[in-house]
């Protein structure tokens, strides 16, 4: 799993394969309790109420430039580092033309910031010292053609996850009952996938997006307020997994989630920005990855209405066999038309299938 490098501009509840639809861990709030914790700001939204010259600023660029990369196994990029670079200063410059005026001026005319130098310092120190993921860094990620707040705790959304939205843009495009039907995401983190769906399905569609973490929800909700998709189009929930959701059970015309399915012994493989910092819960799916993605089968076959459509995100070719054999074994004359969708470098990574 690798961190997207491209710039336009959750959380979960581990439950045993025995856990069934039916006996949920009861943790649930309709407007989460953690209304009262306050999501970062990202950088290019705050304002310009910081100040310095524009020599110290320059003095910070060239500093940044020079830092010594760390040795590593897995070392970084000097091409996207210099790309990094200029996107932190452009979200930290209240002014851009204070970009134009680096390169030919030198004085200590001032120069409004969102953000303190000294924090300018520790910021770059962190991405290059602790390889602390960019997104972390500017409290953001551009994804499609949105642009939504992140932060530690929150799962960094992936260029591969918009083939969601692709996929059910396709589908509501020719079928008004799923166009303008109720629709969960669950797991949401950021919110991303939910976001990007509500807008596919139009005033008539509703989604509700679900994720166990207190800091998921706040951000997601933060998210979908920047959007002005809150209330009559989503709807945010507090809870693990289907428990948030008993209210629509067998009501729902789309079922999508993109669940912890790295396997647990391959976490510390990773690349350092996503197995130091991003969240565990959201990466580990277990001993072979696929805990959390046969409990996502079994519910949909409880919570979908005949006809409701699911996609579920996986980590790779085998993880989609074992879902197909599992449904057509385990679940035999629950689903049909299931079928295993490639991802954009075309890695077998989505499986898709319809309820009776």
């Amino acid at each position: 799993m690798k961190l997207s490098i491209t710039r336009v501009c959750g959380s979960w509840c581990k439950l045993p394969l025995s856990t069934t639809l039916h006996k949920p861990i009861s943790f649930y709030s309709s407007i989460p309790s953690s209304s009262s914790l306050k999501p970062q700001i990202p950088l290019f939204l705050r304002p310009p109420i910081h100040s310095a010259a524009l020599s110290d600023l320059q003095k910070w660029q060239h500093w940044a430039k020079t830092l010594p990369l760390p040795p590593s196994d897995d070392p970084l990029d000097p091409t996207l580092l210099r790309r990094e670079l200029n996107w932190l200063q452009e979200d930290a410059l209240g002014d851009h033309s204070s970009v134009h005026q680096m390169g030919i001026h030198s004085d200590d005319r001032p120069v409004r910031l969102r953000t303190s130098l000294e924090q300018l310092y520790c910021l770059w120190r962190q991405r290059i010292e602790e390889r602390r993921p960019f997104q972390y860094v500017v409290g953001c990620e551009h994804w499609r053609d949105l642009v939504l707040s992140v932060q530690d705790g929150v799962l960094i959304p992936r260029p591969e996850t918009e083939v969601f939205v692709d996929l059910v843009g396709n589908l509501v495009a020719k079928n008004r009952d799923l166009r303008e039907g109720l629709w969960a995401d669950l797991g949401t983190g950021s919110g991303a996938i939910a976001i990007a769906i509500g807008r596919v399905l139009g005033p008539r569609g509703k989604v509700i997006a679900t994720d166990l973490s207190h800091v998921a929800v706040a951000v997601a909700s933060f998210n979908v307020q920047r959007y002005s998709l809150q209330i009559d189009i989503i709807e945010i929930r507090q809870g693990c997994w289907f428990e948030p959701l008993k209210d629509v059970e067998g009501k729902l015309a789309g079922l999508v989630s993109n669940p912890p399915y790295i396997p647990s012994d391959h976490i510390s493989g990773l690349q350092p920005e996503v197995g130091w910092h991003e969240p565990r819960l959201a990466l580990d799916g277990g001993m072979d990855g696929i805990e959390d993605l046969l409990h996502l089968c079994n519910g949909a076959a409880s919570m979908l209405k005949p006809g409701g459509f699911f996609i579920f995100e996986t980590n790779g070719e085998k993880q989609c066999k074992i879902l197909l054999d599992y449904m057509e074994n385990e679940l035999k004359g629950k689903f049909y038309d299931v079928k295993v969708v490639p991802d954009f470098a075309g890695i077998q990574r989505f499986v898709t299938g319809f309820h009776h």
